[in-house]
């Protein structure tokens, strides 16, 4: 297998995280250049039309493309140490707070991040500062939220370490380089604390 990923780039480090923790040592990892727009390469375009990383390259030469999507499948393929829920029921509640993470604190970074940081340009044409702002705010709306839950449970969806808790870590992660934001510094004690503890983890520190 292939695993196309970006340094630096939030969703790729989420895959490597999952694969980092499900101890995956046989997928090859292809770097794709951002800042040299490699994926919009006829290359690249060729494995993913939407010129997007992460993606995966089966075995079996079939390409599977979105971040929640790889992990799925992984799950399937390396199913312990399980990440995405045992049964059904734990499964809707990790897949609902994972969503909740994804969409409110995930993508409010990025948001920001791609309208208003002058590095992001050549990813984001047009950027829209303003809208940029609001997303700003929205996450740390987001993060306060998080703050709360984490103040009576140990992991983002509840009593163990789950995938919910990779996507909040590398949003924190992306929003702590390039929007300076460290929830300790804004009263949110309980997620800097949940922070830092998972950092500790390996697949934290796993180069993708």
């Amino acid at each position: 297998m292939k695993f196309y990923t970006s340094s630096r780039a939030p969703n790729p480090r989420r895959v490597a995280m999952f694969i980092a923790e499900k101890g995956l040592t046989d997928i090859a990892q292809v770097q794709i250049d951002l800042a040299t727009v490699q994926n919009r390469s006829p290359e690249y375009l060729a494995l993913n039309p939407f010129g997007r990383v992460p993606a995966l390259e089966l075995d079996d030469g079939r390409i599977l493309c979105e971040t929640r999507a790889i992990c799925s499948w992984l799950e399937g393929y390396a199913p312990e140490p399980n990440l995405m829920g045992d049964g059904y029921d734990e499964r809707a509640f990790i897949e609902m707070t994972d969503r909740r993470v994804e969409l409110h604190l995930f993508y409010g970074a990025a948001n920001y991040i791609r309208h208003t940081h002058p590095g992001l340009a050549i990813l984001e044409q047009p950027q829209f500062p303003e809208y940029g702002a609001v997303q700003g705010e929205r996450m740390r709306e987001t993060a306060r939220w998080l703050d709360q839950v984490l103040a009576t449970q140990p992991y983002v969806a509840g009593q163990r370490f789950t995938i919910a808790d990779i996507t909040a870590f590398c949003a924190l992660e992306f929003a702590r380089g390039l929007m300076k934001f460290r929830p300790g510094q804004e009263g949110m004690a309980h997620l800097q604390a949940w922070r830092d503890r998972i950092a500790e983890r390996p697949s934290a520190s796993v180069v993708y």
